[in-house]
């Protein structure tokens, strides 16, 4: 870890006032204290002092966020596994080829086919979503000249877990660039935005593209438009 500490501290000069790097300062700090502590104090006297700054409190809230995650990958699995094997066909993607690809049998009693099914169509919209988000985040940044938080950690977190499996990438890439915009950066960021990111994301994509939000059949990873899927009702389920 030293090596890495004088490693960053060697480079930077040259994000510092006056170096050839110096408007790309907030992408050099935001590493540097997502690695480290930063070691800013106050310069004034403060209303609260608390060991939870806000790096802890994000970092805190997204171990919080892990047992959601792991939902979300076993449960899009599991969800499209059952409907396949219960008679819904497969989806012509190229997540259902690469677990053809793998070896995996769509079975809805395999964990590790439910987590691997389920992370196909997750990951890459966490990926895309972190992405395009922490694009704005960084322009924001660097034009304004203020700090990159760890706030959107949690965003590029939440966000996933509302959207269906099955949403086109580009509207999740459109979804976060008006949630992280509009819902956030337009109130000054951090700390000042009055409405929720992750959910003005979900809105959008909501309104505007309400056809791959609405409805069961976004949210199973599978083709259920024929009526292949049998089961009992909920009605006939109570009475058991």
């Amino acid at each position: 870890m030293k090596f890495l500490r004088r490693l960053l501290d060697a480079q930077a000069h040259h994000f510092e006032p006056g170096g050839k790097l110096e408007r790309l300062y907030p992408l050099w700090e935001a590493q540097d204290s997502f690695l480290y502590t930063p070691g800013q104090v106050t310069a004034v006297p403060s209303d609260v002092r608390d060991g939870l700054d806000l790096k802890r409190m994000i970092i805190t809230v997204v171990v919080a966020l892990a047992g959601c995650v792991w939902m979300a990958l076993h449960n899009t699995g599991y969800q499209a596994n059952l409907a396949i094997a219960g008679g819904a066909a497969p989806l012509a993607t190229w997540q259902t080829g690469a677990m053809q690809a793998l070896g995996f049998e769509f079975a809805p009693d395999d964990l590790l086919s439910c987590l691997v099914h389920g992370g196909l169509y997750y990951l890459p919209i966490v990926l895309v979503t972190f992405a395009v988000g922490g694009l704005w985040e960084a322009l924001f940044a660097v034009v304004r000249k203020h700090e990159l938080n760890e706030g959107f950690l949690v965003t590029g977190m939440l966000f996933p877990l509302v959207l269906p499996p099955t949403i086109p990438l580009w509207q999740v890439a459109l979804g976060i660039s008006f949630g992280i915009v509009v819902g956030k950066e337009i109130f000054g960021g951090t700390g000042m935005n009055v409405l929720n990111p992750a959910l003005v994301s979900r809105a959008f994509v909501f309104f505007a593209y309400p056809a791959a939000m609405s409805g069961d059949a976004v949210w199973i990873a599978a083709d259920t438009s024929t009526d292949a899927v049998s089961g009992a009702t909920a009605l006939a389920v109570a009475t058991l």
